[in-house]
């Protein structure tokens, strides 16, 4: 669990974080979403000292940042940023491995869980582990800066816009790859975005802020379904309310169960976006849907989506 309580920054006289508190609780993927400059990558800064507190209090694991070691703390956080940050003389495998040789892992067990890491982000090891960053793209550098995140298996990761600087294909299939990885994991992330979209996509809960504040904390569903204020509305885009509802509701939700229809069954914990995208791409308007296991269990329509 991540308690952030009454926390404060500023820049001379300018607040750039004003008294916010937020409770991120343990497993959460956690987005902080807001404008440019609104210091959501502040606070993420200030949760490993990298940025230092002026007033407030923050909490890992029910322990006061501010007592521990920097470097002990901030090998129990794993951090991925925009740029990579990749040491440009190093190969894959070092730029990975470079928290466990810091605490001293065995030989063995870094190596392996070099390959574990590769294999994960889908980037082959007999491949990449001996591959410099730039003979990489621009996706796979950004994949190596996750898996060296990840690398000494930290409690908490934070990601400070981590896929902005990727193109659209690439940007969707990083996003995918960070879900499967806190599916797989449970671990706390906590990821800063401007992109409503990506935030819909990934976050279990997202706290949007304005000016240095929290305005609004919530599900995706309840951000979409219920936002708090004219700012917030704003920041969805108010005549895209409904298409991003699709994005946050479940095909689960508005499925005739038990129903059946022709065609290759859409599965029933995607969004409605997906129902909507295969129904215009397949020129139907009725559609399976399967479990995880494939088994049909009934049917979505053109109309479900809109009632």
């Amino acid at each position: 669990m991540i308690e952030i309580e009454h926390v404060t920054k500023r820049y001379g006289n300018r607040v750039i974080v004003d008294d916010l508190s937020l409770t991120v609780q343990a497993g959460a993927f956690c987005v902080l979403l807001g404008l440019s400059g609104c210091g959501k990558s502040t606070t993420l800064r200030m949760i490993n000292r990298l940025v230092p507190i002026d007033a407030g209090r923050i909490r890992v694991a029910g322990q006061d940042t501010a007592g521990l070691p920097v470097e002990a703390l901030r090998r129990r956080i794993g951090y991925a940023i925009q740029s990579t940050g990749l040491f440009p003389h190093w190969t894959v495998e070092d730029n990975i491995a470079t928290v466990p040789r810091l605490l001293k892992w065995p030989p063995q067990r870094v190596r392996a869980r070099v390959g574990e890491l590769l294999e994960l982000l889908r980037l082959e090891p007999a491949s990449y582990r001996g591959k410099y960053p730039d003979q990489l793209s621009g996706g796979e550098q950004q994949r190596v800066g996750v898996a060296r995140a990840l690398a000494a298996d930290p409690e908490l990761l934070l990601m400070d816009e981590p896929f902005a600087a990727v193109d659209p294909i690439t940007r969707a299939a990083l996003q995918e790859e960070i879900r499967n990885i806190h599916r797989a994991t449970g671990k706390t992330i906590i990821f800063v975005t401007h992109d409503i979209e990506e935030a819909l996509r990934l976050a279990t809960v997202i706290a949007i802020m304005h000016r240095g504040r929290i305005v609004q904390l919530g599900t995706p569903l309840d951000i979409v379904e219920r936002p708090a204020d004219d700012f917030v509305i704003e920041l969805l885009g108010q005549q895209a309310i409904g298409l991003k509802l699709l994005s946050v509701r479940k095909i689960a939700d508005r499925m005739r169960a038990g129903e059946v229809a022709d065609g290759e069954a859409l599965r029933f914990d995607a969004p409605l976006r997906d129902a909507l995208a295969a129904m215009a791409l397949r020129g139907a308007d009725r559609l399976p849907v399967g479990d995880s296991d494939g088994r049909i269990v009934g049917a979505i329509t053109l109309a479900d989506l809109i009632r």
